[in-house]
């Protein structure tokens, strides 16, 4: 659809090969604040999709504006090439909100046939949707158990369950392990690993590199309403360093007199470890012997590629949970 205001312009007929998403320069404002400033992505068939960005950068935003949540002011949304406001749309389009959104007065399964109803499912093909569900959710055992009663993650994980219980081939997933504990993320991991052995294309909003790292194909990287950078981890890292690599320096003792030689040699403090970036290995040894030279004793020093959180850094001045 293409918003404006209250307006909507009904796409093109879609074709075959249409894509399972496309935004194109989506607008969201909030009075005099813009959220989102012209975000454009294209999911791929059988992708998982990363949103990566610190909190308030604009993720959930445009999750929202693709699900109708928010109206944006401008941009075109693309389901399938059917307008995302379309039947056809919002059968193929499923939405597991960050905020968890169960009836706590009812049990695990009663939670899903009501979703299930409210997607339009009855009789045998919403009894075999919900029992799907539980079984993806590892929730079996829980189908009775009041969703009040369930742990944090159990919770987190029939959220998850309500918001695909009508299979669809699309589905936004907007930071589903916040809040929960180490077991119950590797749980989720699998949930959704599952979901793309089945060919469902995924859009998944996150502030963890590790979960960007581990899940996502490509990623794009947004911040304050703009997607600065976009790709696959390999390409993030190549076009912001190149074939360049770090060098990570711990030194002993903490003087003023550290800080002011490791910005003289181009680097960075970051914690206790300062950080250089160079061409060659054999700089290192320069480095090392520089410190020597200026009477500087070095702890440790390591040398690796640039990683996912060294491009965010390099490509924002500032830590990702900033």
């Amino acid at each position: 659809m293409t918003l404006g205001g209250s307006m909507a312009t009904v796409l093109a007929a879609p074709v075959s090969t249409a894509l399972p998403l496309e935004v194109t320069s989506l607008v969201v404002s909030f009075g005099a604040v813009k959220a989102v400033e012209g975000v454009s992505l294209q999911l791929r068939a059988g992708e998982c999709l990363g949103l990566l960005g610190p909190n308030g950068a604009g993720k959930s935003t445009v999750i929202r504006g693709i699900v109708g949540r928010v109206l944006p002011d401008a941009g075109t949304i693309a389901v399938f090439g059917f307008s995302a406001s379309s039947k056809a749309a919002r059968e193929a389009l499923g939405w597991i909100p960050q905020e968890l959104a169960v009836y706590p007065r009812l049990t695990s399964s009663e939670n899903l046939f009501s979703f299930g109803r409210y997607h339009g499912l009855s009789g045998s093909k919403l009894a075999e949707a919900v029992a799907w569900c539980l079984d993806w959710a590892a929730l079996q055992d829980k189908a009775d158990e009041l969703a009040k009663n369930l742990s944090g993650g159990m919770k987190r994980r029939l959220n998850m369950a309500a918001g695909i219980i009508h299979r669809p081939r699309v589905v936004l997933m907007d930071e589903p392990t916040v809040g929960v504990d180490p077991q119950s993320r590797i749980r989720i991991f699998e949930m959704i690993e599952n979901l793309r052995a089945q060919g469902t294309s995924i859009v998944y909003t996150t502030h963890y590199m590790e979960e960007a790292e581990q899940l996502c194909d490509r990623i794009a990287i947004i911040d304050h309403g703009r997607i600065i950078a976009l790709g696959t981890k390999e390409d993030l890292v190549h076009n912001a360093f190149g074939s360049r690599s770090q060098v990570t320096a711990r030194f002993a003792g903490t003087s003023p007199e550290i800080a002011a030689w490791v910005e003289r040699r181009g680097g960075r403090i970051s914690g206790p470890n300062a950080e250089f970036s160079i061409e060659n290995s054999t700089e290192v040894v320069a480095l090392l012997k520089d410190a020597a030279d200026d009477g500087l004793e070095l702890a440790d020093v390591s040398l690796h590629r640039p990683t996912l959180e060294s491009v965010f850094l390099h490509l924002t001045g500032r830590e990702l949970r900033d």
